[in-house]
């Protein structure tokens, strides 16, 4: 239960609000991992080094990550506050996949799937996965984005260091309302 707090806990601060508890990322999202444990210490819950390392290395989506000695983290991809994750271009597969519910499907017929507060619009490589996102908010409805395609009317897709593939717009043509 623990690690599952500190992931919420981690991904409210590394990826929306780190001036919630005084943190300065850097232009690539990066924290220094003492300065995050002193301030997130501050708080009501300590969270010790080995914690985090166990929330970097079992979290099932891979949400965060550290640099290679491990002074860093950053939160994978979702950001609402401006960085550069450093993602270059990469060409998608023919389908992916959006796991949404029933009560947005009428603004995605309209406008398609937006990136919101995001970067970007976020897509799976397999149902399963996206069953599980839309899980979060209800009985989840699984669309078929049909990426190739839009990749070959040269529309960019980015894939995070997860496996997550982005892009910024999913104009309702490309998706498969089944």
């Amino acid at each position: 239960m623990k690690t599952k707090y500190i992931s919420k806990f981690l991904s409210y601060i590394l990826r929306h609000h780190p001036e919630k508890i005084g943190l300065e990322l850097d232009n690539k999202g990066w924290a220094n991992v003492d300065e995050l444990l002193e301030k997130i210490n501050k708080e009501d819950t300590p969270i010790t080094r080995e914690d985090l390392e166990l929330v970097v290395a079992e979290n099932d989506k891979k949400r965060f990550a550290f640099n290679e000695d491990k002074t860093k983290i950053r939160a994978s991809q979702g950001h609402s506050i401006k960085i550069d994750l450093g993602y270059r271009e990469k060409e998608p597969p023919a389908i992916l996949y959006h796991g949404t519910v029933g009560k947005v499907m009428y603004a995605i017929k309209e406008n398609g799937l937006l990136k919101m507060s995001r970067h970007h619009v976020h897509l799976s490589e397999d149902r399963e996965t996206a069953n599980k996102v839309g899980s979060r908010r209800g009985k989840p409805i699984i669309l078929s984005v049909r990426s190739g395609e839009m990749y070959r009317d040269n529309i960019q897709f980015f894939q995070s260091e997860n496996g997550v593939w982005l892009t910024e717009h999913v104009d309702p043509k490309y998706i498969e309302f089944k």
